[in-house]
C-alpha cells in the first residue's frame, strides 16, 4: 500500500496543497521503510508535478522515494528537463500489447 497517491491533476494551480498533504504523510510514515507514492490515477499535470515529487524527495531524506504507476509522460517529462537521475525511482506500468 502506498504512503500517499497523487490525485488525477498536478499542475502549478494544485500542486502547493498537495505537497503540503503529502509531507503530512511522509512524517506520519515508518522513516525505516522506503516511501512510496502512487501515481497511478495521474492524468493531468506539468513541470509543477516534477516539481513536486522533487520537493519530497528532499524531504523524504535517507528514506528512497519510489514513484509507482506513474504515466509514461511522466518519466518522459523528467527526462526533457534533464531530471531522470534524481527521480530515478519512477515505476511506469508496462503497457499490454
Amino acid at each position: 500500500m502506498p504512503d500517499f497517491s497523487l490525485p488525477t491533476r498536478v499542475t502549478v494551480s494544485e500542486a502547493g496543497a498537495i505537497v503540503s498533504h503529502a509531507l503530512e504523510a511522509l512524517r506520519a510514515g515508518d522513516p525505516s521503510q522506503p516511501w512510496t507514492v502512487d501515481a497511478s490515477a495521474l492524468q493531468t499535470f506539468d513541470s509543477a508535478c516534477l516539481a513536486l515529487l522533487l520537493e519530497l524527495r528532499r524531504h523524504a531524506a535517507s528514506r528512497s522515494l519510489q514513484v509507482l504507476g506513474a504515466p509514461p509522460r511522466l518519466a518522459h517529462l523528467a527526462t526533457a528537463y534533464g531530471l531522470d537521475f534524481a527521480l530515478v525511482d519512477i515505476a511506469v506500468p508496462a503497457t499490454h500489447a
